[in-house]
């Protein structure tokens, strides 16, 4: 239902409308106008509520229990007033929908991807880090394809139906994504860590070849495959948060926040056409600014707690 101030009036005049009809029903369940009215409402309002039947299903039953003693005109009235609401909630639902599409618009945008917008219907049971999208192979969809979403990369299309799809994410422990480090390039690649057993954010394990190369802060995209399968070039991952760097080791080692936050999917976009040029790191967010150093005071002086450059530390001589 597209959330506009036409649909919240209708649905407005149509709730108060239910209620009168209901209202007056206690007094004169008989009435030939009555009748006409309740009949009209039915019609109108017939779609939506089939269209909510599942998730209202529950609380009619209980209603239907509770006012044994009323007419049917009557609980077939109530059991509108319940659609009504759950579809006034689904209103409220899908504006929250809308930004995490306006986001992933402006993410394909800048990275010149051409998406399919699909909607996360299902999570992976036990050990899968997976999720199920309601597009499938009628939709375009076909395996080693690319998924992200407003903040970044999501995961990798694994199978394909009519109708459906599964994505395994990055954070599965089966997941490898080949990954450059900005500005440098450095080349690597990221492997899950599954998500935390408390349901925390999940972490990605990084594997570069050149220790030296890895900084606190550095922020990582993907990198090309072959011929962009499964995953194209460009595609934010995430943000280095500890090094884990070892004497003697063949690869330096680091631990990556992802972008994208894998408790929370929603609104995702599945690649379906590559970026004509590779857009490096123009997808990238902005990084976080640094802390500033504190600076002297106006007169000259040190501030409180801050020595001058030279001076001893104190109870040093």
């Amino acid at each position: 239902m597209r959330d506009t101030r036409r649909t919240r009036t209708l649905l407005a005049i149509a709730l108060l409308a239910a209620l009168a009809l209901i209202a007056v029903d206690y007094e004169n369940g008989s009435s030939s106008l009555i009748s006409s009215l309740r009949y009209g409402a039915g019609s109108a309002l017939g779609g939506a509520e089939r269209a909510v039947s599942v998730v209202t299903r529950p609380i009619t039953r209980f209603f239907g229990s509770g006012v044994a003693g009323t007419t049917s005109n009557q609980a077939a009235m109530e059991r509108q007033l319940i659609s009504l609401r759950a579809e006034l909630s689904a209103a409220r639902l899908d504006r929250a929908q809308y930004s995490k599409l306006g986001r992933l618009l402006q993410i394909s945008g800048r990275g010149g991807y051409r998406v399919l917008a699909a909607s996360v219907i299902a999570y992976g049971q036990g050990y899968q880090q997976t999720i199920t999208l309601d597009v499938g192979r009628a939709d375009g969809v076909r395996p080693q394809q690319t998924v992200l979403d407003g903040d970044g990369l999501v995961g990798q299309v694994t199978s394909v139906s009519a109708r459906t799809c599964t994505v395994q994410l990055a954070t599965d422990a089966r997941s490898v994504v080949g990954v450059r480090l900005a500005p440098g390039g450095q080349i690597g690649w990221v492997s899950g860590e599954g998500l935390h057993a408390d349901g925390g954010a999940a972490l990605l394990k990084l594997q570069v070849l050149d220790g030296a190369a890895l900084k606190i802060g550095t922020q990582l995209v993907t990198s090309a495959s072959v011929k962009n399968r499964p995953f194209v070039a460009g595609v934010p991952v995430g943000t280095i948060v500890s090094v884990r760097n070892r004497a003697g080791a063949l690869t330096g080692q680091a631990l990556v926040r992802p972008f994208a936050q894998f408790t929370q999917l929603d609104v995702v976009g599945i690649v379906v056409s590559p970026p004509r040029h590779n857009p490096r790191y123009s997808v990238l967010p902005p990084p976080p600014p640094k802390s500033p150093s504190p600076s002297p005071s106006p007169s000259g002086r040190p501030r409180p707690g801050q020595r001058r450059a030279g001076s001893p530390r104190p109870g040093h001589r």
